[in-house]
């Protein structure tokens, strides 16, 4: 199995209550139900308020490498990927477990 961790950082003067940002974190919401590589998923907003946090985290897990791969370049997970461009930057890891 493969963990695929994603955290958002929003950029600076966006709020989560921006409409883009809206409709990124349902853009999101709805993948795994679009995308049956998807073995686990999780998102949600950070309640940290330290300094170093990020905003946002997705962790999921796929069965193998060939199944994330499949997920990076669906469709529905590009289009997720481009509204989030307009407001966030990310880090990703990826690792066996």
């Amino acid at each position: 199995m493969i963990r695929h961790l994603v955290l958002f950082k929003l950029n600076d003067g966006v709020t989560r209550e921006d409409e883009r940002v809206v409709a990124g974190e349902a853009a999101f919401r709805a993948l795994p139900g679009q995308i049956e590589d998807v073995e686990f998923w999780e998102l949600g907003w950070n309640l940290s308020d330290r300094p170093i946090a990020y905003d946002f985290a997705i962790n999921s897990s796929f069965a193998d490498a060939d199944a994330l791969k499949r997920y990076i370049e669906h469709p529905a997970h590009q289009a997720g990927v481009a509204l989030w461009r307009e407001f966030a930057t990310w880090v990703v890891a990826d690792y066996t477990f």
